[in-house]
């Protein structure tokens, strides 16, 4: 009788544990396609949608050693010198959910015309993002260059 007990509690906490890994998944996927909605918005200078995935609190660290406020970033997009790359690409990307926060990491492209010439940037990135009255948003941006060959 004792061994069916624990056998009974043994499945109990194997089931809590994939359904929690299950949600864990679940999450991970909507906080990837945010993250990836990202490029979309970047791609067509959408501030707006820009403002709804960034939280009030926001910093970026840009691969220049940079930091930004999210007003200061929003702001930058819509500088008369500003252009929008024409193509903004999450080459690969991972994210590792810890309850109400979740790290996305990976490799972003962006092409752009400079002075008539196609450039194309690589920069590996490491976004922030914590789930915030329900909403998943990104509270922190940090991107390093990747050399080009």
């Amino acid at each position: 009788m004792k061994s069916i007990s624990i056998l009974a509690i043994t499945l109990c906490f194997c089931a809590c544990a994939a359904a929690q890994s299950s949600s864990q998944s679940e999450e991970g996927a909507h906080v990837l396609a945010l993250d990836n909605s990202w490029n979309r918005a970047l791609e067509t200078n959408d501030t707006k949608a820009l403002d709804m995935l960034l939280a009030e609190s926001f910093v970026s660290i840009d691969a220049d050693g940079s930091i930004q406020t999210k007003h200061e970033f929003l702001t930058s997009l819509k500088a008369s010198g500003y252009q929008a790359p024409s193509q903004s690409v999450t080459e690969e990307s991972k994210v590792q959910v810890y309850g109400d926060s979740a790290i996305v990491h990976g490799i972003f492209r962006t092409k752009t015309v400079v002075k008539g010439k196609s450039v194309t940037q690589r920069e590996r990135f490491l976004d922030t993002w914590v789930n915030i009255n329900r909403t998943w948003k990104c509270v922190a941006s940090v991107t390093v260059m990747i050399p080009p060959n």
